[in-house]
């Protein structure tokens, strides 16, 4: 799942360098995930009103669903 989402991340960003995904919680079926980027591409990740943000945890919350998973995506700068 980390994987994942450095992937798209890095896909997002200009300085892909900088992306950082870390496994902060997991407890049974549910993880939490957080991702952090440089200041000046957190508008790149987060996108106008958090579309950009919301598409990102739908895509993990779909995959994560194939495995009988909960994930929860924090972004953080």
């Amino acid at each position: 799942m980390q994987s994942l989402i450095e992937t798209i991340a890095k896909a997002l960003v200009e300085d892909p360098d900088q992306v950082a995904v870390r496994l902060v919680e997991e407890k049974g079926d549910e993880m939490i995930v957080e991702l952090k980027v440089s200041e000046r591409d957190m508008g790149k990740v987060i996108g106008k009103q958090g579309r950009i943000a919301k598409a990102l945890r739908t895509v993990v919350k779909a995959a994560a669903t194939k495995q009988n998973k909960k994930v929860t995506v924090e972004i953080v700068s």
